[in-house]
């Protein structure tokens, strides 16, 4: 995620404390989305970790047991309030699904429907971490990489509900401030949209995200999930 400037997340950071989580949008048909889905569908596996839900890595490597999410981090991006994406582990297979809302116009509103450099793609956790080490799919010159990731196991997950979330978010446009429609201050931004997708996976140990959340804020709260640097591989 980008916005324009300063100005944006200044209404954002004050109105933090009176605002509340609401549904992102409704859901939508449209949106990019990639071919060969699997039938993984709503899970609840024994192979929990020793720890409960936390993250359990063998070495570098994807989290351990049946389902698992990520959450990778731009801590420079929007003006340094930081920019997020998503991954989340088809259940009982070393393939993951990944993501995010780019925003690459750094507009603070775009309607539903338009160019907000949603994308999402399907890979083996080690081409996911290079896919967004390099902003393999980023709209354009990505100026802010990401370099740094947070990952958990989870023995709950629902890929098919992640799935249809990301068609809602990648359809909803962009909004950071008030709605043109309903006047109501609230946020459509790249963390909504990770906290959305991965909500919908059931991931164990989610900290809620309130709309017009600063993501570097969020991230911290993170603190069951690994935590590691992301360099271009």
């Amino acid at each position: 995620m980008d916005i324009g400037g300063r100005a944006g997340w200044a209404v954002v950071a004050v109105a933090l404390a009176a605002v509340t989580g609401v549904t992102a949008c409704r859901p939508m048909s449209t949106g990019a989305h990639r071919p060969g889905h699997t039938k993984a569908g709503k899970v609840k596996s024994t192979a929990a970790s020793a720890t409960g839900s936390t993250a359990v890595l063998a070495g570098r490597g994807q989290p351990a047991g049946h389902g698992g999410a990520c959450v990778f981090v731009k801590p420079d991006g929007a003006q340094k309030f930081g920019h997020v994406g998503w991954g989340f582990r088809i259940t009982g297979t070393n393939t993951w699904e990944y993501g995010a809302v780019e925003n690459p116009t750094n507009k603070l509103y775009t309607p539903p429907g338009g160019g907000i450099g949603a994308w999402h793609a399907r890979g083996s956790y080690d081409r996911m971490l290079s896919d967004m080490s390099r902003d393999a799919f980023y709209p354009g010159k990505s100026t802010h990489p990401y370099s740094r990731y947070r990952c958990t196991s989870s023995s709950t997950s629902d890929v098919r509900s992640a799935r249809r979330m990301i068609r809602t978010v990648e359809g909803c446009g962009f909004l950071v401030g008030v709605d043109p429609k309903t006047g109501e201050l609230t946020s459509r931004d790249c963390l909504d949209a990770t906290y959305d997708v991965l909500k919908a996976y059931r991931t164990e140990d989610l900290t809620p995200a309130p709309r017009l959340y600063i993501p570097n804020v969020w991230v911290e709260t993170l603190i069951t999930w690994s935590d590691a640097r992301l360099t271009p591989r």
